[in-house]
Protein backbone atom coordinates (compact mmCIF):
# COMPACT_ATOMS: atom_id res chain seq x y z
CA UNK A 1 0.00 0.00 0.00
CA UNK A 2 2.77 2.12 0.03
CA UNK A 3 2.04 3.68 -3.37
CA UNK A 4 -1.11 4.48 -2.43
CA UNK A 5 -1.07 7.96 -1.49
CA UNK A 6 1.08 8.91 -4.42
CA UNK A 7 -1.49 6.98 -6.97
CA UNK A 8 -4.33 9.08 -4.91
CA UNK A 9 -2.40 12.53 -5.16
CA UNK A 10 -1.72 11.96 -9.03
CA UNK A 11 -5.37 11.19 -9.30
CA UNK A 12 -6.76 14.03 -8.04
CA UNK A 13 -4.41 15.95 -10.07
CA UNK A 14 -5.39 14.41 -12.98
CA UNK A 15 -8.67 15.66 -12.77
CA UNK A 16 -7.42 19.06 -12.98
CA UNK A 17 -4.69 18.86 -15.82
CA UNK A 18 -4.22 15.37 -16.77
CA UNK A 19 -1.36 16.57 -18.96
CA UNK A 20 0.85 18.47 -16.45
CA UNK A 21 0.66 15.43 -14.30
CA UNK A 22 1.93 12.97 -17.14
CA UNK A 23 4.59 15.31 -17.89
CA UNK A 24 5.34 16.44 -14.64
CA UNK A 25 6.07 12.69 -13.40
CA UNK A 26 7.72 11.52 -16.45
CA UNK A 27 10.39 14.42 -16.27
CA UNK A 28 10.64 13.22 -12.29
CA UNK A 29 11.31 9.76 -13.54
CA UNK A 30 13.83 10.87 -16.63
CA UNK A 31 15.70 13.10 -14.47
CA UNK A 32 16.29 10.26 -11.51
CA UNK A 33 14.57 12.51 -8.60
CA UNK A 34 12.19 9.51 -8.73
CA UNK A 35 12.13 5.61 -8.83
CA UNK A 36 8.42 5.21 -8.06
CA UNK A 37 7.65 6.69 -11.44
CA UNK A 38 6.67 4.50 -14.28
CA UNK A 39 8.70 3.56 -16.82
CA UNK A 40 5.75 3.83 -19.40
CA UNK A 41 5.56 8.06 -19.03
CA UNK A 42 9.08 8.68 -18.95
CA UNK A 43 9.34 7.58 -23.21
CA UNK A 44 10.12 10.75 -25.02
CA UNK A 45 6.83 10.44 -27.10
CA UNK A 46 4.56 10.62 -24.22
CA UNK A 47 6.70 13.41 -22.87
CA UNK A 48 6.45 15.50 -25.62
CA UNK A 49 2.83 14.45 -26.39
CA UNK A 50 1.98 15.80 -22.99
CA UNK A 51 3.96 18.61 -23.51
CA UNK A 52 2.05 19.61 -26.57
CA UNK A 53 -1.57 18.88 -24.76
CA UNK A 54 -0.63 20.55 -22.17
CA UNK A 55 0.48 24.20 -24.00
CA UNK A 56 -3.26 23.70 -25.68
CA UNK A 57 -4.49 23.18 -21.98
CA UNK A 58 -3.05 26.52 -21.15
CA UNK A 59 -4.36 28.56 -23.50
CA UNK A 60 -7.77 27.15 -24.09
CA UNK A 61 -8.17 26.91 -20.09
CA UNK A 62 -8.23 30.27 -19.71
CA UNK A 63 -10.41 31.69 -22.33
CA UNK A 64 -14.19 32.04 -21.10
CA UNK A 65 -16.32 29.58 -22.22
CA UNK A 66 -14.13 27.96 -23.80
CA UNK A 67 -12.58 26.39 -21.10
CA UNK A 68 -16.21 25.33 -20.28
CA UNK A 69 -16.05 23.29 -23.71
CA UNK A 70 -12.46 21.54 -22.90
CA UNK A 71 -13.89 20.54 -19.63
CA UNK A 72 -16.60 18.85 -21.62
CA UNK A 73 -14.29 17.41 -23.72
CA UNK A 74 -12.20 16.01 -20.85
CA UNK A 75 -14.67 14.51 -18.87
CA UNK A 76 -13.70 10.99 -20.42
CA UNK A 77 -9.94 11.92 -20.81
CA UNK A 78 -9.35 12.61 -17.01
CA UNK A 79 -10.51 10.01 -15.19
CA UNK A 80 -9.18 8.05 -18.07
CA UNK A 81 -5.89 9.28 -17.56
CA UNK A 82 -6.22 9.17 -13.80
CA UNK A 83 -7.25 5.80 -13.86
CA UNK A 84 -4.19 4.97 -16.28
CA UNK A 85 -1.69 6.64 -14.00
CA UNK A 86 -2.63 4.96 -10.72
CA UNK A 87 -2.92 1.59 -12.32
CA UNK A 88 0.89 2.10 -13.33
CA UNK A 89 2.14 3.55 -10.65
CA UNK A 90 0.65 0.69 -8.34
CA UNK A 91 2.16 -2.04 -11.11
CA UNK A 92 5.37 -0.31 -10.35
CA UNK A 93 5.81 -1.23 -7.12
CA UNK A 94 3.69 -4.39 -7.22
CA UNK A 95 2.29 -3.26 -3.87
CA UNK A 96 -0.79 -2.28 -4.68
CA UNK A 97 -3.28 -4.39 -7.23
CA UNK A 98 -3.15 -2.34 -10.60
CA UNK A 99 -7.29 -3.00 -10.69
CA UNK A 100 -7.47 -1.53 -7.54
CA UNK A 101 -5.29 1.33 -7.96
CA UNK A 102 -6.80 2.08 -11.14
CA UNK A 103 -10.28 2.34 -9.78
CA UNK A 104 -9.31 4.99 -7.08
CA UNK A 105 -7.38 6.95 -9.73
CA UNK A 106 -10.20 7.15 -11.97
CA UNK A 107 -13.25 7.68 -9.55
CA UNK A 108 -10.67 10.31 -8.16
CA UNK A 109 -10.07 11.98 -10.84
CA UNK A 110 -13.84 11.82 -12.04
CA UNK A 111 -14.64 13.75 -8.75
CA UNK A 112 -11.87 16.50 -9.26
CA UNK A 113 -12.80 17.09 -12.68
CA UNK A 114 -16.53 17.21 -11.88
CA UNK A 115 -15.38 19.92 -8.84
CA UNK A 116 -13.11 21.94 -11.37
CA UNK A 117 -15.98 21.80 -14.38
CA UNK A 118 -18.27 23.47 -12.10
CA UNK A 119 -16.10 26.03 -10.57
CA UNK A 120 -15.29 27.17 -14.05
CA UNK A 121 -19.09 27.20 -14.71
CA UNK A 122 -19.78 29.48 -11.83
CA UNK A 123 -16.48 31.91 -13.24
CA UNK A 124 -18.43 32.12 -16.36
CA UNK A 125 -20.85 33.54 -14.88
CA UNK A 126 -18.63 36.87 -14.48
CA UNK A 127 -18.57 38.95 -17.27
CA UNK A 128 -14.92 40.11 -17.27
CA UNK A 129 -11.96 37.04 -18.28
CA UNK A 130 -9.68 37.93 -15.82
CA UNK A 131 -11.00 35.62 -13.49
CA UNK A 132 -10.81 32.90 -15.56
CA UNK A 133 -7.13 33.31 -15.85
CA UNK A 134 -6.76 33.53 -12.33
CA UNK A 135 -8.64 30.53 -11.63
CA UNK A 136 -6.52 28.63 -14.33
CA UNK A 137 -2.81 29.73 -12.98
CA UNK A 138 -3.87 28.77 -9.64
CA UNK A 139 -4.41 25.34 -10.98
CA UNK A 140 -1.25 24.68 -12.95
CA UNK A 141 0.41 26.35 -10.18
CA UNK A 142 -1.12 23.75 -7.61
CA UNK A 143 -1.45 20.42 -9.83
CA UNK A 144 2.23 21.61 -10.53
CA UNK A 145 2.70 22.27 -6.54
CA UNK A 146 1.20 18.67 -5.20
CA UNK A 147 2.98 16.77 -8.07
CA UNK A 148 6.16 17.93 -6.34
CA UNK A 149 5.16 17.68 -2.87
CA UNK A 150 3.93 14.29 -3.30
CA UNK A 151 7.30 12.75 -4.97
CA UNK A 152 8.79 14.05 -2.01
CA UNK A 153 6.45 13.42 1.09
CA UNK A 154 3.46 11.42 -0.40
CA UNK A 155 1.40 10.69 2.29
CA UNK A 156 1.40 14.71 3.57
CA UNK A 157 0.55 15.45 -0.38
CA UNK A 158 -2.61 12.88 -0.09
CA UNK A 159 -3.95 15.01 2.87
CA UNK A 160 -3.46 17.73 1.49
CA UNK A 161 -5.27 16.66 -2.01
CA UNK A 162 -7.98 14.74 -0.35
CA UNK A 163 -8.95 18.71 1.67
CA UNK A 164 -8.87 20.33 -1.50
CA UNK A 165 -11.49 17.67 -2.66
CA UNK A 166 -13.54 18.13 -0.02
CA UNK A 167 -12.95 22.00 -0.49
CA UNK A 168 -13.58 21.64 -3.72
CA UNK A 169 -17.30 19.72 -3.46
CA UNK A 170 -18.45 22.11 -0.41
CA UNK A 171 -17.39 25.27 -2.93
CA UNK A 172 -19.29 23.83 -5.93
CA UNK A 173 -22.49 22.72 -4.07
CA UNK A 174 -22.67 26.41 -2.39
CA UNK A 175 -22.40 27.47 -6.41
CA UNK A 176 -24.80 25.13 -7.08
CA UNK A 177 -27.56 28.25 -7.90
CA UNK A 178 -25.16 30.30 -9.91
CA UNK A 179 -24.11 27.24 -12.19
CA UNK A 180 -27.74 26.80 -12.99
CA UNK A 181 -28.15 30.61 -13.71
CA UNK A 182 -25.04 30.25 -15.53
CA UNK A 183 -26.70 27.05 -17.68
CA UNK A 184 -30.39 29.12 -18.27
CA UNK A 185 -28.60 31.86 -19.28
CA UNK A 186 -26.19 29.49 -22.05
CA UNK A 187 -29.64 27.92 -23.41
CA UNK A 188 -30.93 30.80 -23.72
CA UNK A 189 -28.88 32.18 -25.78
CA UNK A 190 -28.36 29.41 -28.15
CA UNK A 191 -32.74 29.16 -28.54
CA UNK A 192 -32.13 32.96 -29.13
CA UNK A 193 -29.26 32.43 -31.91
CA UNK A 194 -32.04 29.63 -32.94
CA UNK A 195 -34.60 31.71 -33.36
CA UNK A 196 -32.69 34.34 -34.98
CA UNK A 197 -31.68 32.08 -37.62
CA UNK A 198 -34.54 31.25 -38.48
CA UNK A 199 -36.06 34.31 -38.82
CA UNK A 200 -33.23 35.16 -41.27
CA UNK A 201 -33.88 32.07 -43.54
CA UNK A 202 -37.11 32.61 -44.32
CA UNK A 203 -37.31 36.48 -44.40
CA UNK A 204 -39.29 39.64 -43.15
CA UNK A 205 -42.81 39.58 -43.75
CA UNK A 206 -42.61 35.41 -44.37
Amino acid sequence: MSVLPLAFTSAWASGINAYAVVLLLGLFGVTGVSDEVPAALQRTDVLIAAGVLFLCEAVADKIPYVDSLWDSVHTVVRPVAGAVVAALIAGESGSLPEVAAGVLGGSTALMSHLVKAGTRMAVNTSPEPFSNIGVSLAEDLGVAGIITFAIFHPVAAAVVAACLLLAGIVTVVFLASRIRRFLRRRAQRREERRLAGEGARHGPGL
